[in-house]
């Protein structure tokens, strides 16, 4: 499922808008990458939103 695995951001839905403001449905999707994270001295690989890269790499340097 498309999910991060650090803070649990999904999948999240609205709409299209066409130009006559005609509403379908559609999917705003995470940027969610496959990562391997040093946790208690070990190499996990992780389902991570960019974000999370981010703040991770930012705390440890």
């Amino acid at each position: 499922m498309a999910k991060c695995s650090q803070c649990g951001k999904t999948t999240t839905f609205g709409h299209n808008r066409s130009h006559s403001l005609v509403a379908t449905r559609r999917k705003f999707l995470p940027n969610l990458q496959s990562v391997t994270v040093m946790e208690n001295g070990r190499k996990v690989r992780k389902v991570l939103c960019a974000r999370c890269i981010k703040t991770l790499t930012k705390n440890y340097n």
